[in-house]
């Protein structure tokens, strides 16, 4: 059997396999966040592709922290009763249900790419202030208000409302989005934080903030798998660097946290990523070694030997995919079939199994 294709078991939770869904966003959600008819059939039919797990996009923990008015949320009890139907499908048909709670911060509030505008969505459009370590914008978007005391309190408490509220719904895994420039990594990077008080200046207290979350979190759900996903460089000067993610990765894990999804960038608008196919995996490896915690990696990883190569050299324990997902909904069947692992197919589809 392949080792992508070998099962892998974190806390209590058993995926099939190691190829798995990354968050992607669809912009699609109903009012007031709750997940629509498209959520259900965009994330189900990854689980009938024969993913090992299938995780939402970013969904916010509070109104603010949406990216777009167009996002999904978990900050109530309406929404956690949308999701549920979708995480019982996604369970059927033999893979993980996974959410990501995230808050936007300074890159809250804007149009959904799904349009022609771009930038900062107005009040009197439907947007909202948006909030940050520090009154600095994002190039391009309005500036944020810096978080005072008791708003840095509400977005703690918000992460472990959501947590419960995503257990409630039946999700076995919950990941704290602390990448790609949003709330999280604004408060991790020197570029976005220029605090301070106990949550600037040195990097141990910029990171304060994303341990509290994960404390919480992992409080409110004592049982469940909790990833951090951290973007391991913001390829840019002067910003977030990898040895700062190590360190990250090391008091999540202290925090509660069980493993931690390797991604990268997305802080500024004037980084310079130099990309190709899994050109982001050498940081999971790094990060790996270096926390002994297990990793996924994330980045151009579509071929399926790629994510063999990976997997069985001990690079990353998971490999997350996107856009093959969306390409071919049933990656997974094909990753295992040019691979050469007997998988269980659905019986529904049996007739078309090459044999």
């Amino acid at each position: 059997m392949p080792h992508l294709f070998s099962p892998l078991t974190v806390r209590d939770t058993t995926a099939r396999n190691r190829l798995w869904v990354s968050p992607m966003c669809q912009y699609s959600a109903g009012a007031d966040g709750v997940p629509v008819a498209w959520h259900h059939v965009h994330l189900a039919q990854f689980a009938s592709g024969g993913a090992g797990l299938v995780m939402t996009e970013a969904t916010a923990v509070s109104p603010e922290g949406r990216i777009s008015p167009e996002d999904t949320g978990i900050w109530n009890d309406a929404q956690a009763a949308a999701w549920r139907p979708i995480v019982d499908d996604i369970r059927s048909r033999g893979a993980v249900a996974a959410i990501q709670l995230a808050h936007a911060g300074r890159k809250a509030s804007t149009w959904s790419p799904l349009t022609r505008e771009r930038g900062t969505v107005p009040p009197e459009q439907g947007g909202w202030a948006t909030v940050a370590p520090s009154a600095i914008a994002f190039e391009g978007y309005a500036a944020p208000a810096a978080l005072d005391e008791a708003g840095i309190e509400k977005v703690v408490t918000d992460f472990a409302a959501a947590a419960r509220r995503a257990l409630a719904a039946g999700f076995e895994v919950l990941e704290v989005h602390a990448a790609h420039g949003y709330l999280l990594h604004e408060f991790l990077s020197p570029l976005s934080n220029t605090r301070t008080d106990a949550y600037g200046g040195s990097q141990e207290n910029r990171i304060r903030l994303l341990t509290r979350v994960v404390a919480a979190v992992r409080e409110a759900a004592p049982s469940a798998a909790l990833f951090v996903r951290l973007s391991a460089t913001d390829w840019a000067e002067g910003g977030w660097d990898l040895a700062g993610t190590v360190a990250a990765a090391i008091a999540s894990r202290e925090a509660g946290a069980d493993l931690i999804d390797v991604s990268s960038g997305g802080l500024v608008a004037h980084q310079r990523i130099s990309t190709g196919p899994g050109y982001q995996a050498g940081f999971a490896a790094h990060v790996r070694a270096e926390a002994a915690m297990p990793v996924s990696a994330v980045g151009m990883i579509d071929a399926p030997v790629l994510a063999e190569e990976l997997v069985a050299r001990g690079d990353a324990d998971a490999v997350m995919s996107g856009r093959e997902w969306l390409r071919d909904p049933h990656y997974g069947l094909r990753a295992a079939h040019e691979l050469g692992a007997d998988v269980a197919w659905p019986p529904q589809y049996e007739r078309a199994r090459r044999r």
